[in-house]
């Protein structure tokens, strides 16, 4: 086979492929509930805000000065501020 052919076949069955990875996962069934199927109620936009955006950046806050005040504590020479070459003797 020509290489050509070889292209042409290799891109019919990737498009084949990517068509039915997207046909299946199609919210048909969407409308219809399901046997345990109980939403809530929805969010606020301050309860969506709060959740997605202030609880990771407060998470991450907190981990940071975690790991800096525990890691000024330390015994370990490796965690100390080694940047600075020391003072010949």
């Amino acid at each position: 086979m020509s290489n050509k052919k070889m292209n042409a076949k290799r891109a019919g069955v990737v498009s084949a492929g990517t068509l039915l990875m997207l046909l299946m996962s199609s919210p048909a069934f969407a409308l219809t509930r399901d046997d345990g199927d109980d939403p809530g109620p929805g969010l606020s936009v301050l309860n969506t805000l709060g959740l997605y955006v202030a609880a990771p950046i407060v998470l991450f806050l907190v981990i940071t000065g975690l790991t800096m005040v525990l890691s000024r504590h330390s015994d370990n020479p490796h965690t100390h501020d080694t940047h600075y070459a020391k003072a010949a003797r």
